[in-house]
């Protein structure tokens, strides 16, 4: 059995018990449940499920494990012959989140 969900404008395949790593959610610490309610897909023994765009009443519950920083991505803007040269970096915050059920 596993689920299609939408978080932070992606799509991620899950099915219980996986760790999923995804961004940062907002007021959420580690140690606490959330719950993914943007179902795309939920495929079961019976049969396959598919929203439109989402299912109603079918939730995907989870554990936070931890928090930390992604790698460092460079962004560098270039414009050759007029002296024009920005560099600037960024770290995305990432997340790990145990899945503990998928259903309704």
């Amino acid at each position: 059995m596993y689920a299609v969900i939408e978080t932070c404008g992606r799509q991620y395949r899950v099915e219980q018990g996986m760790e999923l790593e995804h961004e940062l959610l907002p007021n959420v610490d580690v140690g606490q449940t959330v719950e993914f309610d943007k179902v795309l897909l939920w495929v079961t023994e019976e049969g396959v499920q598919v929203g439109t765009p989402y299912l109603s009443g079918v939730t995907v519950k989870g554990e936070v494990r931890s928090t930390r920083r992604g790698e460092k991505i460079i962004i560098f803007k270039y414009k050759p012959k007029k002296g024009y040269r920005r560099k600037q970096g960024h770290r995305q915050g990432i997340m790990t989140t145990t899945i503990t059920s998928i259903g309704g």
